[in-house]
């Protein structure tokens, strides 16, 4: 439990958006994470995304598995629904909720961890079935709440806290789902919210699965010399589709990416990350030019909405569902009784 409460007095000055709600009534409990984690600052891109886009608290569902991410639902719309399930099960229960209430706004928060390792058949096929939610996986490289282990997301090469090297390929998410056909992509870095909430404002916009892969470094377990995914790497290796900015242990570190070349970032320790954009002719409708883009800068991190296709049917719409949500069907019409279901048989006899 957090040490500390949040007061439930809002100030009077605080603007308000098309529901006439501050973005106070947008924030969740005190966090319980490590002082300076990235995820807190993906937390509060989350809470002024929907506070922009004045979605009501009411009407939002809010999913996670297991892990250091999983934790951020608790920390954004205290109003929401809400489900914790199981390591990995996340884009299950967000599937089974959606085809019960499809007129909710669903959230997913998820990790490296939770998404590509125990989860990766369960995030491929809300994939493929084109799933109507944001699903955003926070990117650390490493399995911080079981003590700095290797995700599969970790690099070759990379280095642990005690300075084993990983061995295995990593899962880079954003080139699994344009390959097996996903209809919004996009990476960022937690510490940039003037790209991270514009990015996920989009997402959550798009009809369909909207995949937001945002790297966001583990202060405690892999923010370190060797470490591909500490701030010193990220800010030297990321290639910003957009752009990118950082939230170090300590104070907040905000910046601006240029709109060509690279912008190099100055850390608490000395320590410096880089960041470029893309072209301006970079088209995010082409599936095959953003896989290619991502091939034409190895070792890069590169940022910002990747790929977008709104023509793809959603998976109501590829099962024909009905317009109304299923939970608001009566009863009745739900389950008719014994005598429809021997009509129904009937038919195949």
């Amino acid at each position: 439990m957090p040490s500390i409460v949040k007061p439930l007095v809002a100030h009077p000055s605080l603007a308000k958006n098309a529901l006439g709600l501050t973005i106070r009534d947008y924030e969740g409990q005190m966090s319980t994470l490590c002082a300076g984690c990235g995820h807190d600052s993906i937390t509060a891109a989350i809470v002024k995304a929907l506070w922009e886009l004045a979605t009501p608290p009411h009407r939002l569902a809010k999913l996670s598995g297991i892990g250091c991410s999983s934790k951020t639902p608790t920390y954004f719309v205290n109003g929401a629904h809400g489900f914790n399930s199981a390591h990995g099960r996340m884009p299950a229960i967000a599937t089974g909720a959606n085809a019960a209430n499809r007129e909710l706004t669903y959230v997913g928060v998820s990790g490296d961890g939770d998404s590509l390792s125990i989860g990766l058949g369960h995030l491929c096929h809300a994939i493929r079935r084109n799933l109507n939610m944001l699903y955003v996986i926070e990117n650390n490289g490493v399995y911080g709440l079981t003590k700095g282990q290797f995700s599969a997301s970790t690099d070759v090469g990379s280095k642990s806290k005690k300075g084993e090297a990983n061995k295995m390929s990593p899962i880079d998410p954003i080139q699994l789902a344009l390959s097996i056909g996903a209809t919004f992509v996009a990476r960022s870095f937690s510490g940039d919210k003037a790209q991270l909430v514009p990015i996920l404002k989009a997402a959550i916009a798009h009809r369909g699965f909207a995949l937001v892969d945002v790297i966001s470094p583990c202060v405690t377990f892999n923010d370190h010399e060797g470490s591909t995914k500490s701030y010193k790497y990220s800010r030297g290796a990321t290639h910003a589709a957009t752009e990118s900015d950082y939230v170090p242990p300590a104070t907040e570190i905000v910046a601006n990416i240029g709109p060509s070349g690279s912008t190099t970032i100055r850390m608490h320790d000395g320590s410096s990350v880089q960041f470029t954009r893309v072209p301006d002719n970079y088209d995010v409708t082409d599936r095959a030019a953003a896989m290619a883009y991502l091939r034409e800068h190895p070792g890069q991190i590169v940022t910002g909405i990747l790929f977008a296709d709104e023509g793809v049917p959603d998976m109501h719409e590829m099962a024909g569902s009905p317009e109304q949500a299923i939970v608001d069907v009566p009863f009745e019409k739900l389950c008719p009784g014994s005598a429809a279901l021997e009509s129904l048989m009937a038919k195949f006899v």
